[in-house]
């Protein structure tokens, strides 16, 4: 089995895309925390949360529910429109909950509002370093592996025991192989919009844990989540077929909404700034 050859301009794409995908949110975090004084543990506390709850809770839970030997599995995959619901409830559900739980347990006592952007860029940003840096590191080594010809071995024995996810390998490998500085483009400026969702979910939460008058914004939050991966799923299923770059600009229209919704209407509204000495607890 071959596959074709991964060019030069192609590996200096994907190095590049991993470089950014590293440096852009770690550059982010530092020039925030330093002009805002705040500690730089709330942005570790946003990366921490992100992992337990989808990398260690949602993902493996996911899985079970839509691939698991089950009926319930089985009526998904015969229903798309409600795959593609589960799809978006399970992030919705699993990454707001880990918001709320993060300011009502961990940051309880942070009640200054950067508090909730410093959270949303460690949130956005360690998905942007594990969907970028990480994932473009192992795109290199995949890349390194085809043009040896080692990547056919992984293939065929994939093939053996799992033939879907050699398909995947399969058509990996041809992504590799046509991948280009537009591709890089495209990937940070997804990326940037839900960074900015991510920013403006982490507001809403944070005043739904600060004012319990405002504890709808979290089930508001878990809706507009659910929305916007729900959308992401009815393509994916092909229930319905945007053009990518058309289903990019929604996604991206999505994500600057609901940051411009929750930045002003609730953080530039808000006046109330603890003193300096208290940002740090």
């Amino acid at each position: 089995m071959e596959f074709a050859h991964i060019g030069t301009q192609s590996f200096a794409a994907l190095a590049l895309g991993a470089v950014l995908g590293i440096l852009l949110p770690l550059a982010l975090a530092l020039v925030w925390v330093r002009k805002k004084h705040e500690p730089f543990k709330t942005v570790l506390v946003g990366a921490m949360i992100f992992f337990l709850f989808v990398t260690i809770l949602e993902k493996p839970i996911q899985a079970l529910v839509i691939t698991g030997e089950h009926p319930a599995a089985a009526f998904l995959s015969a229903n798309p429109v409600w795959w593609a619901l589960v799809v978006g409830l399970f992030p919705g559900v699993f990454e707001e909950t880990g918001r709320l739980f993060a300011f009502k347990a961990i940051l309880k006592n942070r009640k200054n509002r950067e508090t909730a952007v410093s959270y949303g860029i460690g949130h956005g940003g360690i998905e942007v370093l594990l969907l970028m840096g990480v994932n473009g590191i192992a795109y290199l080594v995949y890349a390194v592996m085809i043009n040896s010809g080692a990547f056919s071995a992984v293939v065929e024995q994939a093939a053996a025991k799992a033939p879907a996810q050699a398909e995947t390998l399969r058509t990996l490998a041809e992504q590799l192989a046509h991948y280009s500085f537009a591709g890089v483009g495209l990937g940070l400026m997804e990326r940037a919009f839900a960074f900015l969702f991510h920013i403006g979910a982490s507001i809403l939460v944070f005043y739904a844990c600060r004012d319990k008058g405002r504890f709808w914004l979290y089930p508001l939050a878990i809706g507009l989540h659910t929305a916007l991966d729900f959308l992401a799923g009815l393509t994916i299923a092909k229930v319905i077929t945007i053009p990518t770059l058309a289903l990019e600009g929604i996604i991206g229209a999505f994500g600057v909404l609901v940051f411009g919704g929750a930045y002003f209407l609730l953080y530039r509204r808000d006046g109330y700034h603890p003193p300096a000495r208290d940002r740090a607890k």
